[in-house]
């Protein structure tokens, strides 16, 4: 199994409306075909009354395995509904990679 079919699994728990595990290792200095670098975006009524550590302690408790050992970087996008809403259902945009040391 992927890696990123293990991380979307393990993030079910989580009960979300809307779910996006990007492999965004193409974008930075590592090997073809590699599962280093992920954006998550979810949407859960879970995240409701909580300060965006307390969302981010909840991906990193699941994904504990993972971050321990294959995967480098998780950029998190984690929304309430309602805040899903007023984005207008929009995922950001992942920055270009700038490479260890290059500006």
């Amino acid at each position: 199994m992927s890696i990123q079919t293990t991380i979307e699994d393990k993030l079910k728990a989580l009960e979300p409306t809307e779910l996006v595990v990007e492999n965004e290792s193409h974008m930075h200095s590592v090997p073809p075909n590699s599962e280093t670098h992920f954006k998550v975006t979810l949407v859960s009524e879970r995240f409701e009354g909580l300060m965006p550590v307390k969302r981010h302690q909840q991906i990193y408790a699941l994904l504990a395995d993972e971050l321990s050992g294959p995967v480098h970087a998780l950029a998190l996008h984690l929304y309430t509904p309602q805040e899903w809403n007023l984005r207008g259902a929009a995922r950001p945009n992942s920055p270009n990679c700038l490479g260890g040391g290059r500006s």
